[in-house]
């Protein structure tokens, strides 16, 4: 095997085993940072839910509920969860794989009822009244899913239709009875808004994000082992090259040729000096035994 080719052998396995172990940290990184950026986006989310929130308590409220039509049929547009749901709802066609619920353990719209874990986010809410957010995961039939909670507690403006049935409005207990949403207490947490997404999701980001840093790495250790390989080529090869043609011509008695020339003072010009006088203490001595 040729010189050049051992120093290609020996520079793939070293920057292969550098690229192989910079791809599998970099791989848990991804996953880690991918997993952040879906948070990020349900954090936001959230904040444009709760926004829709206010937005329906302080603004749509006040003009709807002075309406004949809210007397007669209740309507559910001026309760702040119900228009949190409706915008998400919207959102959701641009990000179809992120889910919003408003989970209450004692809703007054049974779609709003939490199930078995929602309500076990709810309680743990209950139990540690410091926590404002939560991020979990679960399985799910269709596999594990990412979820951000925030509590949602009993506000005044929640009071005035959920404390008692006859301080409600009569169309809202037309609407859904008496039977449900009622009792709650002044600051009492009763219930989550909840952001789900599938891990799938960052799994996939965290994939195309490590395909292309793999891409790039690859590209740069071509790069790198092209202009390597320029470098010895140079500098060790062709300068090794010529001391073994010269090497070889004095070995059959050729000693006409010129001398190898010396520039610098690293291994290879001391290598092509000593050689160049090996020569010459050959020439003389060659001579010698002529006369």
């Amino acid at each position: 095997m040729k010189l050049l080719a051992k120093f290609n052998v020996i520079l793939t396995l070293v920057l292969g085993a550098g690229l192989a172990i910079a791809a599998t940290v970099s791989h848990y990184f991804l996953q880690d940072a991918a997993r952040e950026e879906v948070l990020r986006q349900a954090r936001l989310m959230m904040e444009a839910m709760r926004s829709a929130r206010d937005y329906t308590t302080k603004q749509v409220k006040p003009l709807l509920v002075t309406q004949q039509e809210h007397q007669r049929s209740f309507l559910p547009q001026t309760v702040p969860a119900f228009a949190a749901t409706e915008n998400f709802a919207y959102l959701r066609g641009r990000y179809p794989d992120y889910d919003y619920k408003e989970a209450t353990l004692n809703p007054t719209n049974l779609r709003d009822r939490a199930v078995d874990w929602e309500a076990d986010v709810i309680r743990g809410f209950r139990n540690h009244t410091g926590n404002t957010e939560v991020v979990g995961e679960r399985d799910t039939p269709s596999g594990r899913s990412l979820y951000l909670a925030r509590p949602i507690k009993a506000d005044p403006p929640c009071l005035e239709c959920h404390s008692i049935p006859r301080a409600a409005p009569a169309s809202m207990i037309r609407r859904y009875g008496s039977n449900n949403g009622f009792g709650w207490q002044p600051d009492e947490i009763v219930g989550a808004q909840i952001v789900s997404v599938p891990m799938t999701v960052p799994v996939k980001m965290a994939n195309a994000s490590f395909r292309t840093l793999v891409i790039n790495l690859a590209a740069v250790f071509v790069a790198t082992l092209i202009l390597l390989d320029i470098v010895l080529l140079l500098t060790v090869v062709r300068p090794l090259r010529q001391l073994s043609q010269l090497a070889d011509q004095i070995s059959v008695g050729q000693m006409d040729m010129p001398e190898l020339p010396v520039r610098g003072n690293d291994e290879i010009a001391v290598l092509a000096g000593s050689f160049n006088r090996m020569r010459r203490s050959l020439a003389r001595a060659l001579k010698m035994l002529e006369s």
